[in-house]
């Protein structure tokens, strides 16, 4: 099951790839949200195989990821693969310069399903789908809406 959607985001796009590729940031709020959140790499700087184990409560069970970030090219993509035992997961983002001050954003996300549940909830989630794309989209107009917040409070100092 693929999402997908674009904003454009009133930042520069160096700006945009800063606070995308903010590992620590993102760390820090799935913590807030109560996910445990574990660095299984070593490196000092962001790059192609940072990886990370969470684990969080949804639906009440307790579940379980590895997210490893599979290709960073600086100003252009980002891609994450997560990987649990029911689906695989990929998100990317994808960012392209409108001009000095405005960057565009596609995110896009795809699920493959692992086993049999699996399988039987990402059907139900084709049933709900117009519902699940508008609250998909609204995360991302979120996240964008936060990252030119971040750019205007940079430029106030």
């Amino acid at each position: 099951m693929k999402f997908s959607t674009r904003e454009d985001i009133e930042a520069p796009l160096d700006n945009v790839f800063a606070a995308l590729s903010d590992f620590e940031t993102w760390e820090r709020a799935a913590m807030r949200r109560g996910a445990e959140v574990i660095r299984t790499d070593r490196m000092a700087a962001p790059g192609p195989g940072m990886g990370w184990h969470v684990e969080f409560i949804y639906r009440g069970k307790l579940r379980k990821m590895d997210i490893a970030l599979a290709e960073m090219l600086p100003g252009q993509r980002l891609i994450l693969d997560g990987k649990a035992a029911p689906a695989d997961g990929r998100l990317e983002f994808d960012l392209v310069e409108m001009g000095p001050r405005r960057t565009r954003i596609t995110v896009g996300f795809e699920v493959k399903p692992r086993s049999l549940a699996a399988r039987l909830f990402l059907q139900s989630l084709k049933l709900a789908k117009s519902r699940v794309n508008r609250r998909f989209d609204l995360r991302v107009a979120r996240m964008a809406a936060d990252i030119e917040d971040r750019y205007r409070a940079s430029l106030r100092g």
